[in-house]
């Protein structure tokens, strides 16, 4: 084997998926995408949002399951198992995570395009509840969204193989938990919260009252020096300072770490490293951005030269077909 090939947030990008795939030298034989000397590793978020979402799990199940391509879990994949799964009664509600209008946004384009494919959708679920959280081999970690080495001892201490189970789940969605704390910063990262009455309208269409923040800035002094989602931060509040109680709760991943590989974060423009260790492969596909994969060698500084991508058009007629990849 040469390496791996990385790829970030695909939220139902099947047809440019396959370009993707095609432009790294994976060609289909027997309904799978292989390549002779090289394997995949998704970094989650494969489903919601995108208009081939079915296509692109297709994809992806059938590489991992004939072992041409390994994957983690994203928040998107828990959003839906916790969306599918009621909660037990003490909870005081009928799903583990609750059907309201912003997750049933969330997740609508999922569930139409699954809902003449009920069985399917079944075994999909199962499948993503199979997925582990990180992966860490041949020199490289994977996570979807923040390597928090004391929460991913604290789940290997239980979970060797970094997966979880619904009583995992279950647990996980009350705030404050062992279980919360592990999934939340694995899946969503760190978020520092706006001060009162100041909130965020992202770009798609969502008020957030928080802002993501990543976690390789060294000693940190200012909301501005974590920040990091395409979104600015409202006013001045860039230069306000880290609170200790803020600063505490931020993980740092030093310049010597193994190279790590993320998605989560809805970068934009041009592909290029925020540290030289660290490569967000999430360049919002889904929004008419870049689905980005990175050719990784076994170097321990990463190179932006191995960014390979393949962008989305907004005109329809210049998307990328998946000409032989009908799987109906």
């Amino acid at each position: 084997m040469e390496g791996y090939d990385l790829i970030g947030d695909v939220h139902g990008c099947g047809a440019t998926l396959a370009a993707l795939l095609e432009r790294l030298g994976y060609h289909q034989r027997g309904g799978v995408y292989r390549h002779p000397r090289r394997k995949v590793i998704f970094l989650g978020d494969l489903i919601d949002r995108g208009p081939r979402i079915r296509l692109a799990v297709t994809i992806a199940r059938r590489m991992v399951e004939e072992g041409e391509a390994l994957i983690v879990m994203g928040n998107h994949e828990i959003n839906a198992l916790a969306y599918h799964h009621r909660a037990p009664a003490e909870l005081g509600r009928e799903w583990l995570r609750e059907h309201t209008p912003r997750h049933n946004r969330i997740v609508r384009e999922t569930l139409e395009q699954y809902r003449d494919h009920p069985q399917e959708w079944d075994e999909t679920l199962a499948w993503f509840l199979d997925i582990p959280l990180f992966l860490e081999r041949d020199g490289l970690r994977v996570v979807h969204a923040c390597w928090d080495q004391s929460r991913i001892d604290e789940l290997r201490a239980s979970r060797p193989d970094g997966r979880i189970d619904l009583d995992f789940l279950t647990a996980a969605v009350r705030h404050g938990t062992r279980e919360f704390e592990i999934l939340d910063r694995l899946t969503r990262g760190s978020h520092i919260t706006l001060p009162e009455g100041v909130q965020i309208q992202s770009g798609d269409g969502f008020t957030r009252r928080s802002f993501r923040a990543h976690f390789w800035a060294h000693r940190p002094r200012t909301w501005g020096d974590v920040v990091f989602q395409p979104d600015n931060l409202p006013g001045d509040l860039e230069l306000r300072p880290l609170s200790a109680a803020e600063a505490e709760r931020l993980t740092y991943y030093g310049p010597d770490e193994p190279p790590l590989f993320i998605g989560h974060y809805w970068c934009e423009g041009i592909p290029a490293l925020p540290a030289p260790n660290i490569a967000c492969l999430d360049y919002s596909a889904v929004k008419f951005g870049r689905l980005v994969a990175y050719r990784w060698n076994g170097e321990a500084r990463l190179d932006a030269d191995r960014f390979v991508w393949v962008r989305v058009p907004r005109e329809e007629q210049a998307r990328p077909q998946p000409w032989e990849i009908d799987f109906d």
